[in-house]
């Protein structure tokens, strides 16, 4: 449990409470992101997040702006505007290999006319370098990098993220500005490409790109789902007269004097006594030595760090000797990024084949000789795609150079064309699937060739399965990833057209489904035979067809046969579809494996009603975009955007200068907010059922 556990609800008064639930939900983000070391169940504190907020709708005067319940996300911003830095945020000189780090120190050395230099010694994180601004306690402005000079405002987004504190304690400087690094812990980097890749969404290189696309989103909802984390290390550059308030704050607090506090390593000791989490691996050393016997240690560790880096950062540590030391250029004198080595081996292609991806995805892999690379024996790496094996001009018998990008996945970097042998033979892209004998086709425009497969691709069948049964699709409730697997694995399923084949006699052989289990899958299978036209589209998996999408198609053509008769023309008729997605459409429907599987699944008895496209877009709701924000009194969220759709009008996610009203509910948030500022009508759920009865709204 968390070191502070707020107890029981009914033990303290409500601004007690409230007090409570906040201390052990900071302590919890803080043992999670900044000591990586989580105290309480992801459950547990979901029950503590959700008691604050109710707690604070309840008590509006108890509510805070410094609240943990506020780090959701607030209204989505059009742009970034630009923030100047206070002192410029410069980058670092590299050094590659020990001399360049010799003749660092001797550089150093003689400039400042010493036998030895102190430094400080800390990780090189790989993520996003931004800025946070501080005044009296709170946290007011957060940019990124930018040019240096001047960075975007994601102040926003940078709210969301718990290890970053809005508040400050007693004795912080009226005014600092924390310099900082914004990354993704490994662990929920693999999180978040599993959740991409059971949505059928692209998935992430590393961890950093996903964090610098984290924080850049527009929405800072977004921001908040990626579990993004921070690093201090340091405050404005030594240059500004402003810049060490971190250290010299410290007799204000009970610290040492402003004399003594005149080192880096003190300044991020005092920074982590303010709240922030800084690197728990930072030393001190004397040194070439001690820079030298630092870097090798922490590369030891480096596979087994929670987060990437690319290399140990060095910095004089006395405050006066960095001024001493200056700049030049845009880089400081008195530090210096020793990166590690990209691990690369040479080793030859003994054939090229490609691996089919859960979404269909074709990528091409060499089968290599064995090869030691990163402390791992490598046999396959990727190709990536059809264009880099022609960039590269890869071919079977060549011999290549080898590396492990991001220490995680072997890739071919270049090849030795000086080494090719007489037969070596260039790669040719298999026209069908070797999973399922289905095409493969390259949509025109993209890099990636796919399989049009689908359903019936052995490859994609359990992500396939999964995207079947969820809640807005055939809504099959009980058939998660674990059973699912079990149906896969014995070979019960193939197709979801198979799930109708199930009865509780065959359920109850798998591992940990109890008889009552059984049954109630089997009721909630035959209750999903009654459906809609738009959730089943949508749960067949079409690429690039989303719920948005395939709601319009349903409107469009009325009836699954006139949707699969249809070619590329009249899907392009339909709102939202493009070329690209009306290609996607016909390629699915033209390949005999999907269309035997809409037979069987007809033939199994899953029906929806039929409607004409033409009496939905004459509905009293007709070429209205709507939104909904919070929690109306008697439809659920979902129930109020099916009462939307059925009267013609659109159901949008986000509020814009084109939405027609905003229905609000208890606790609308950010979207509420948004419609105030643009000027859009709020209705409750009494005037979304008047607008659907085409009454008029005054």
């Amino acid at each position: 449990m968390a070191r502070a556990s707020p107890g029981a609800a009914g033990d303290l008064p409500p601004a007690r409470r409230v007090a409570a639930l906040r201390e052990a939900i900071r302590e919890a983000d803080h043992a999670y992101y900044a000591l990586d070391a989580p105290e309480v169940d992801d459950s547990v504190y979901d029950g503590w997040m959700r008691e604050l907020a109710a707690l604070e709708a309840d008590h509006p005067d108890l509510a805070s702006p410094d609240s943990p319940t506020q780090r959701i996300g607030g209204s989505a911003s059009d742009a970034f505007e630009p923030v100047v830095h206070r002192a410029p945020m410069l980058s670092l000189a590299n050094a590659f290999t020990d001399d360049e780090v010799e003749a660092f120190d001797r550089r150093v050395r003689e400039a400042l006319g010493v036998v030895a230099v102190r430094y400080a010694c800390e990780p090189k994180f790989d993520g996003l370098a931004v800025s946070l601004v501080y005044e009296d306690g709170r946290f007011a402005v957060g940019a990124t990098r930018g040019d240096g000079t001047t960075g975007e405002n994601v102040t926003a987004n940078l709210r969301t993220i718990r290890a970053i504190p809005l508040e400050l304690p007693a004795g912080a400087p009226a005014r600092l500005d924390v310099r900082g690094e914004v990354l993704m812990l490994r662990r929920d980097f693999e999180r978040l490409n599993r959740t991409q890749a059971e949505r059928g969404e692209k998935t992430f290189v590393n961890p950093r790109n996903a964090a610098a696309g984290g924080l850049r989103q527009l929405d800072p909802a977004v921001t908040a789902s990626r579990r993004l984390t921070f690093r201090a290390y340091g405050t404005a550059d030594a240059s500004d007269p402003h810049a060490q308030s971190a250290a010299r704050a410290g007799s204000a607090a009970g610290g040492p004097d402003a004399h003594r506090s005149g080192r880096h390593s003190e300044v991020l000791e005092r920074l982590r006594e303010l709240g922030f989490p800084v690197a728990r691996e930072r030393e001190t050393v004397e040194g070439v030595a001690g820079l030298l016997g630092y870097y090798r240690r922490l590369g030891e560790r480096r596979a087994t760090l929670p987060f990437d880096i690319d290399g140990v950062v060095y910095k004089v540590d006395d405050l006066e000797q960095q001024r001493a030391l200056g700049y030049v250029s845009r880089a400081p004198r008195f530090a210096i990024a020793h990166k590690f080595p990209a691990e690369e081996a040479t080793t030859t292609v003994e054939g090229i084949d490609v691996q089919v991806g859960r979404t269909g995805a074709i990528t091409p892999v060499a089968r290599l000789a064995p090869v030691f690379v990163g402390g791992v024996t490598v046999t396959n790496a990727t190709l990536h795609n059809e264009d880099e094996v022609r960039r590269k001009d890869v071919r079977i018998g060549d011999t290549v150079v080898v590396r492990r990008a991001g220490d995680v996945i072997p890739e071919v970097v270049r090849v030795q064309p000086e080494r090719r042998p007489a037969g070596a033979r260039e790669f040719v892209m298999p026209s069908h699937c070797p999973e399922c004998r289905s095409a493969i086709e390259r949509p025109e425009g993209e890099a990636i060739a796919r399989c049009t497969g689908g359903l019936v691709c052995p490859a994609q069948r359990k992500a396939s399965l999964l995207h079947f049964a969820g809640r807005r699709a055939m809504d099959i409730e009980g058939l998660g990833e674990k059973l699912v697997d079990q149906l896969v694995d014995v070979g019960r399923v193939r197709t979801p057209a198979d799930l109708y084949t199930l009865d509780a006699a065959m359920l109850s052989d798998l591992d940990r489904m109890a008889d009552r289990s059984a049954a109630n899958l089997v009721d909630a299978i035959t209750a999903s035979k009654s459906t809609t036209l738009e959730r089943f589209v949508y749960a067949l998996g079409i690429r690039q067809v989303g719920e948005a999408t395939a709601r319009e198609l349903a409107r469009h053509f009325g009836s699954l046969e006139r949707l699969m008769a249809a070619d590329a023309a009249a899907l392009t008729a339909v709102p939202d579809v493009g070329p690209v997605v009306a290609s996607s459409i016909a390629s699915f429907f033209d390949e005999p494996h999907n269309r035997a599987v809409v037979a069987k699944l007809i033939e199994a008895g899953v029906r929806w009603p039929e409607h004409s496209g033409a009496a939905v877009a004459a509905g009293p709701l007709a070429g209205l975009t709507l939104v909904v924000t919070g929690t109306l009194p008697t439809l659920s969220r979902d129930e109020a955007k099916a009462l939307i759709e059925s009267a013609g009008g659109k159901a949008a996610g986000s509020v814009s200068k084109k939405t027609a009203y905003v229905v609000a509910g208890e606790e609308a948030g950010g979207k509420l907010a948004r419609a105030r500022e643009l000027g859009v009508p709020v209705i409750d759920e009494d005037g979304l059922k008047s607008l659907v009865a085409g009454k008029e709204m005054r």
